[in-house]
């Protein structure tokens, strides 16, 4: 797709699943039954086996996968990082694992370890389920064992302040443009292959957007279910997301689960077996290293 090669040259391929095209292949392919039979399907096997998909390409694309290919792209599907956590679910702040009181996560927006670079399949499950329960639970005695803090005067004034700007702003600048062209940039240069150019090129238009984010408005002004500010807010947070991923990806220079450099391709433990941890300091990023724990199971190459 990078090379102009998708469909029509478009940023996307087909699968194809259409019966015929399955049971030509699985003829070629000299695939049986259990009972020795050639191996076919049908339309109806298909919708039972991909319910979902199928459901997704009809309501959102217009296509039905029965009878027509699907249009594929590389997309992001899980955060393998986030907020760094203790298997209490404590948040910890530092390369020592410095808890900070009263603070939890757990789920797709914490780190608690337990999926090296590349997750498995259902893994997240494992996530909320174990270290859900548990960071639920120690928030629970932590806040009957300590008395309220105290709290600034307007604890919300920043929040309120940020939302206000972007109402009152005459920027000329659209949140659906400086979105769109974050995720092409993304796309390009901090997606599947990553490259030293490509994510030096990738920080450049990340602040190059951050400038023009700072000239956004919005034309719904109103306070009940804006979804125009709220995805002016978020696109602020992704931005400094892109921009910590980014920066991180550029430092580890080897290739390790779900960070592909086609620069440094191999897998380098000797250097790189640590965790990044990033701070967004005075509207900088300073990067720092853990080590990884390793326990029962040794890391080991995926070869399949």
């Amino acid at each position: 797709m990078l090379n102009g090669n998708g469909i029509n040259g478009q940023r996307y391929v087909y699968l194809d699943v259409r019966p015929e095209t399955v049971n030509k292949f699985a003829a070629l392919d000299g695939r049986t039954n259990p009972d020795g039979t050639p191996y076919t399907t049908t339309g109806e096997e298909i919708l039972a086996k991909l319910p979902d998909i199928i459901d997704f390409c009809r309501t959102y694309l217009g296509v039905d996968p029965v009878t027509q290919p699907m249009p594929i792209q590389p997309t992001a599907h899980y955060a393998m990082g986030g907020i760094p956590t203790n298997i209490k679910g404590e948040v910890v702040v530092d390369e020592k694992n410095t808890v900070m009181p009263g603070f939890y996560a757990a789920g797709e927006c914490a780190c608690v370890s337990v999926h090296g670079a590349n997750r498995l399949g259902c893994n997240s499950l494992l996530d909320i389920v174990v270290f859900g329960k548990h960071a639920g639970l120690n928030a629970a005695a932590y806040a009957n064992s300590v008395d309220f803090r105290p709290l600034p005067a307007d604890p919300t004034s920043a929040v309120v302040e940020r939302l206000n700007s972007f109402r009152a702003s005459n920027g000329k600048e659209k949140v659906f443009d400086v979105a769109n062209d974050m995720k092409s940039v993304m796309f390009k240069h901090v997606g599947v292959f990553r490259t030293e150019a490509g994510m030096n090129e990738a920080l450049n238009t990340l602040g190059e957007l951050k400038e023009r984010f700072q000239h956004i408005s919005v034309k719904d002004t109103g306070r009940i279910f804006n979804t125009e500010l709220l995805n002016a807010w978020e696109l602020g947070n992704l931005l400094d997301l892109a921009e910590v991923t980014a920066t991180s990806a550029l430092a580890r220079k080897e290739s390790r689960g779900g960070h592909a450099r086609d620069d440094f391709p191999k897998r380098n433990d000797p250097e790189w077996m640590k965790h990044t941890l990033a701070w967004l300091e005075n509207g900088k990023i300073k990067l720092g290293y853990k080590p990884v724990a390793v326990t029962k199971y040794q890391p080991k190459e995926r070869v399949y």
